[in-house]
């Protein structure tokens, strides 16, 4: 599944199957352009540096474990799209919306795991994991993932059902969702 924004000055084409990026410059070259070696982001934000309830952090790195065991289990070329179906099995099987508060806790728990965690934990790791600790307790969240030019950056990030980012700088409001998954409206 290929989903793109156009930004006028580059379009970018994001491959969910094989997590492929590319970008295509108007009036550069017919064929897209590989997009810059793509690290599926990072934002700044206080990690590990709130404690969250003991109740939060062993969920959360049970989260966090599930979410490597997915990413490795299988080519890495396909890794993205089992990513974006765990979070779309985990997002079928939530009853009602988590708070705002639920949903901060389940982001500060999940980071602070990833401080103790042996593995690469950046932006889609921390996401899909917080997706998947409120889906144990049948809560929601948006998963959403974007894209903001100059340069070409990615990012994923989780907000609460009515659209508020959920322990976020205000600098993801620069990225134009491209996915966002656990929307009643799922685009």
């Amino acid at each position: 599944m290929e989903r793109s924004v156009d930004f006028g000055h580059v379009l970018v084409v994001i491959d969910y199957r094989t997590g492929r990026v590319r970008c295509r410059v108007p009036g550069r070259s017919p064929a897209p352009v590989p997009a810059p070696r793509a690290s599926w982001g990072s934002a700044e934000h206080p990690a590990g540096l709130e404690c969250p309830r003991a109740p939060w952090a062993v969920s959360a790195a049970a989260a966090l474990a599930t979410v490597f065991a997915v990413k490795g289990a299988g080519p890495r070329s396909t890794a993205m799209h089992r990513m974006t179906a765990v979070v779309r099995t985990a997002a079928s099987t939530c009853r009602r919306p988590a708070t705002p508060e639920q949903a901060r806790a389940a982001v500060l728990a999940v980071r602070r795991a990833a401080w103790l965690s042996p593995g690469r934990t950046a932006c889609l790791e921390e996401s899909v994991a917080v997706v998947l600790l409120l889906a144990m307790r049948r809560l929601s969240v948006v998963w959403c993932h974007g894209v903001a030019p100059d340069p070409v950056r990615l990012h994923a990030w989780v907000q609460t059902v009515d659209g508020a980012l959920v322990a976020e700088p205000g600098s993801t409001r620069s990225y134009t969702p491209v996915l966002a998954i656990g929307d009643r409206r799922d685009h």
